[in-house]
């Protein structure tokens, strides 16, 4: 397929006496030739590691770990779609079917792979049906020697993303990565959709140390991995060997010398008799006490005397702290990058469940990240947003019925009670 489109990308008959317009052409068909060549290389050179989009045979695929079901609060993952979906068949993934349960499930990949020196991309989707309160919706990225059997929250990763949902204060996506043995967290807020729809979490690994998230393909948050997140100790540090001088004048302002408070100041008082009280005409020295008209604050009085302020010619500017480059500082370009990537797993508590997740795609390739996100989520997401409205309006037109109803049944039964003590009161009387 290259060598066919190199010859008709370059095939031409050189003429005898070639024209400023012939090299023109030729600089354009090696353009075009360069455009080509690196367009199909990067789709052979495109690998995906792992793609499930899960079906009726998921189980042989995933392993439940045996963790808290002894306690009888491990949860189980079930095939659904949910009650409204773009395609049924299609939108099927695995959903936590039962309340206030942990699930502990991994799968492994056909063959542990490397993303040193390569693109990571690692997203999938979510759809908290259930307008989930508070539970977790993020996928871990394990080495292969994860023990799946003993798999909790406990057990090593090496990347923790996806959204984590729990009250009015966690509306968050976590990006975790795990750099010589502990776990990071990123330093930004990326803030997670709430609603109950499905969304696809992206998150873009760069060799070069950048990364970036995307949400439904819309891009959250970016940067360098250095910088948002403290896998590294600070590049600089204070001088140890250097102080404040001591006669250093960081007082920008200071009291004004030739400015002297009066002499007589003090002799206005805080309070003073409030002139306008009189001492009220049943009062009785003998008896009360000599009458005292009470306080009030006196207007005069302007507070404690304070010498006015001007610029201080002796002010040097605020001290810097001189930085010299931390000894315990070096680079690491193989930052977010792992050797033995070789399984994904869901670790979640859930307090209520109904969340479905399907399309898990690990692959080196964003090109090949944005298809599979066009193919199984842009071409069905107006569909399922169509159905879930339906959905919602055929509730709400059934509890506002089921609320006239009641309030009916509520109106008749006080008219019957009104009318028994009417009857009541009628034979009362009567026997009277």
């Amino acid at each position: 397929l290259l060598c066919c489109c190199c010859v008709g990308v370059i095939s031409f008959t050189f003429p005898l006496h070639p024209s400023p317009l012939y090299y023109l052409v030729i600089m354009r068909r090696v353009a075009l030739l360069i455009v080509v060549v690196c367009a199909l290389l990067a789709v052979v050179a495109a690998e995906t590691f792992y793609k499930e989009e899960f079906d009726s045979s998921f189980a042989s695929r995933w392993v439940q770990s045996e963790h808290k079901k002894s306690e009888g609060t491990a949860g189980e993952l079930k095939l659904a779609s949910g009650e409204w979906y773009g395609d049924a068949e299609a939108g099927k993934g695995v959903q936590t079917s039962q309340d206030a349960r942990f699930y502990s499930y991994t799968s492994k990949l056909a063959k542990p792979f490397s993303s040193v020196g390569k693109d990571l991309v690692v997203q999938y989707s979510v759809k908290h049906t259930q307008k989930i309160d508070c539970g977790g919706g993020y996928l871990k990225v394990l080495p292969s020697s994860v023990d799946q059997a003993a798999f909790n929250g406990d057990s090593d990763y090496y990347i923790m993303f996806g959204p984590d949902i729990c009250g009015t204060s966690t509306k968050k996506v976590h990006v975790i990565f795990n750099y010589k043995g502990k776990n990071h967290l990123i330093k930004k807020e990326i803030s997670a959709p709430t609603d109950q729809l499905t969304h696809v979490f992206t998150l873009i690994v760069k060799p070069e140390g950048t990364y970036q998230v995307l949400i439904d393909g819309e891009k959250k948050e970016s940067g360098k991995l250095e910088e948002d997140w403290d896998f590294l100790p600070a590049k600089t540090i204070k001088d140890p060997s250097v102080s404040k001088p001591a006669d250093w004048v960081d007082d920008a302002m200071m009291d004004d010398p030739s400015d002297v408070k009066p002499a007589d100041y003090d002799k206005t008082p805080k309070q003073i008799p409030d002139p306008e009280a009189e001492k009220p005409e049943d009062w009785d020295d003998e008896a009360d006490g000599e009458w005292e008209a009470p306080q009030i604050d006196n207007p005069e009085f302007k507070g404690e005397w304070k010498a006015k302020r001007i610029a201080n010619p002796a002010y040097k500017g605020k001290w810097v702290h001189p930085e010299i480059a931390n000894p315990e500082y070096a680079a690491d370009p193989t930052i977010g990058q792992y050797k033995d990537i070789g399984a994904v797993g869901f670790e979640l508590w859930q307090v209520k469940a109904g969340t479905i997740f399907d399309n898990i795609l690990l692959t080196d390739s964003e090109d090949e990240a944005a298809e599979f996100r066009k193919a199984t989520y842009d071409s069905v997401k107006d569909a399922e947003k169509k159905m879930f409205e339906d959905a919602e309006k055929a509730r709400t037109e059934k509890e506002e019925e089921e609320r006239k109803k009641a309030e009916e049944a509520r109106k008749a039964e006080e008219a019957s009670h009104k009318h028994d003590d009417e009857e009541e009161e009628e034979e009362s009387h009567d026997e009277l």
